[in-house]
């Protein structure tokens, strides 16, 4: 049986609750960072039909040590199919082919939509970012979406400064209204918690708190209101089998796990 163990960083239950939310044989899109090691968990772990897609045109890359972006030839090892850019976004993404998206945002709303474009500066002023890259095209056709960001006020927010990347839109339905495919986001996971979407509404809704976090921290990190429940359940944290892989295995150098 599993066991788990109380020392770990957050990132690596952050590492562990992402591998939790893809499933064996889902076809996914999977950014850099934390979504890359969390696939690489889950595929050594409950999912090893999982079959990650990259922008730069790879399919089932299976690499032995991480790089620093996309180009970085080390994530490259192992691919199954090399092609590019056109393939993977058009030949698989548009024909609707992608079951999930593993994408970070620098903003999220209450509706599960991210900003990965722009912010606004305490003096007003914008700081631009390089753009969403293909995360709108993502987010847009893939048949659902999971968002890792930090959980603080300024980005978990009421209002967007930049819409990149669609969830619910305004609301169940929108984005069936909008013309556009799948379901939007069905977590988004923070340094403090999970949160899933109420299919009624669209909005966020928590569905676990990490351990050490409080109901009032929790309402005073995030930028619009939110419900917990008396019986709201704590993250699972990760079984020492999971820590092993992150650390020796997966992450040694700890290049996306020594902190958040």
């Amino acid at each position: 049986m599993a066991t788990a163990t109380a020392a770990f960083t957050t990132s690596e239950l952050m590492v562990v609750a992402g591998a939790r939310e893809l499933h064996d044989g889902e076809l996914a899109f999977v950014g850099l960072g934390i979504p890359q090691v969390a696939a690489a968990l889950a595929q050594r772990t409950h999912a090893p039909g999982l079959v990650v897609l990259n922008e730069i045109g790879l399919a089932d890359p299976r690499p032995i040590e991480f790089g620093v972006g996309n180009a970085d030839p080390r994530h490259w090892y192992g691919a199954s199919f090399m092609g590019s850019f056109s393939d993977v976004m058009g030949y698989l993404l548009a024909r609707g082919l992608v079951d999930v998206g593993f994408l970070g945002a620098l903003e999220v709303d209450a509706f599960g939509n991210a900003n990965a474009t722009e912010v606004r500066r305490e003096d007003g002023s914008t700081r631009r970012f390089g753009g969403g890259g293909g995360s709108n095209d993502i987010a847009s056709l893939a048949r659902s979406t999971v968002v890792i960001v930090r959980h603080e006020r300024r980005k978990l927010v009421e209002r967007l400064e930049h819409l990149t990347n669609p969830g619910s839109l305004d609301g169940a339905g929108a984005r069936t209204r909008a013309g556009l495919p799948g379901d939007g986001t069905r977590s988004v996971l923070t340094d403090k918690c999970v949160f899933g979407v109420d299919p009624s509404s669209g909005r966020l809704v928590v569905r676990s708190v990490h351990p050490g976090i409080t109901a009032d921290e929790l309402r005073a990190s995030t930028g619009f209101p939110i419900d917990l429940a008396p019986d709201l359940p704590t993250t699972a944290p990760p079984t020492r089998e999971e820590l092993e892989l992150i650390r020796e295995v997966i992450d040694p150098d700890r290049r996306y796990t020594r902190s958040f």
